[in-house]
């Protein structure tokens, strides 16, 4: 009769996490590029100019100039790198998203979200000018698996303030290259009141298409405005936020 084979003792199952606490993405081989400078606030100035902003916001390209330069003699830089923003009330997301290009192709807002323009700022003060500089946009990859909710405690405590949607858009305009496959970024300083005054449980995000679905063959690599549950974790996606957002009150006075 054969020897019984004694059966190994299963190793102990790992602690459960608990669900209120971040999970951190899981190793992969994708690797992070570094991204290059942002341009200078007068070399952002003309880039909006030649995409037809400055008439979307109802300036003139004189004045979007003349606010670069004011803002770039200012102090607001302290903070981090500058970034060129236009009110969201003055051009909303749904125009600025075909601005947008990757591998030759626009952006788009998804089908499901035409009510993008009614996400509102939330946990975002923004200045009440028509243009304001963003100081040290930063993508929030370390947050990536976290969920909305957890994030923005964290975000706040560290003494940032979350994106909202147009200025992640404003930020992939002048810098492309901050969005990556795997490394995309939501932003939670965008949020929709409910007519009942409880807020919509969707949250914008800027990630790129695969083409599935009904984006369309056509639109696989196109960058893509969209939204994720306010409790949902996704691996690839981090939570975009700046230092702090600074008007030139010499421009605003004229607004």
């Amino acid at each position: 009769m054969p020897t019984p084979v004694p059966t190994p003792k299963s190793a102990p199952a790992p602690a459960p996490v608990p669900v209120s606490a971040p999970v951190p993405a899981s190793a992969s081989d994708d690797v992070v590029t570094p991204l290059p400078p942002l341009p200078s606030l007068a070399a952002q100035a003309e880039r909006l100019v030649a995409l037809g902003v400055p008439e979307l916001a109802g300036l003139s390209a004189a004045e979007l100039r003349a606010y670069a330069a004011e803002a770039a003699a200012g102090d607001a830089g302290a903070r981090g790198e500058l970034l060129l923003a236009v009110h969201p009330d003055r051009v909303p997301a749904s125009a600025l998203a075909p601005l947008l290009r990757r591998a030759g192709k626009p952006g788009f807002v998804v089908t499901d979200m035409t009510d993008v323009d009614l996400f509102v700022p939330h946990h975002a003060e923004l200045p009440d000018a028509p243009l304001y500089v963003v100081a040290g946009p930063d993508r929030g990859d370390r947050m990536a698996n976290w969920s909305p909710e957890e994030a923005l405690p964290a975000l706040t405590e560290e003494g940032r303030t979350p994106l909202v949607l147009t200025e992640g858009i404003h930020w992939l305009l002048q810098q492309p290259e901050a969005l990556e496959r795997n490394h995309c970024f939501m932003t939670i300083g965008s949020r929709l009141r409910k007519a009942g005054g409880a807020l919509d449980a969707r949250t914008p995000a800027i990630w790129i298409s695969n083409g599935t679905g009904r984006d369309g063959r056509e639109r696989r690599d196109a960058p893509k405005v969209g939204w994720c549950w306010w409790n949902n974790r996704h691996t690839w996606l981090g939570f975009a936020s700046a230092g702090c957002r600074t008007p030139v009150q010499a421009v605003a006075d004229r607004s």
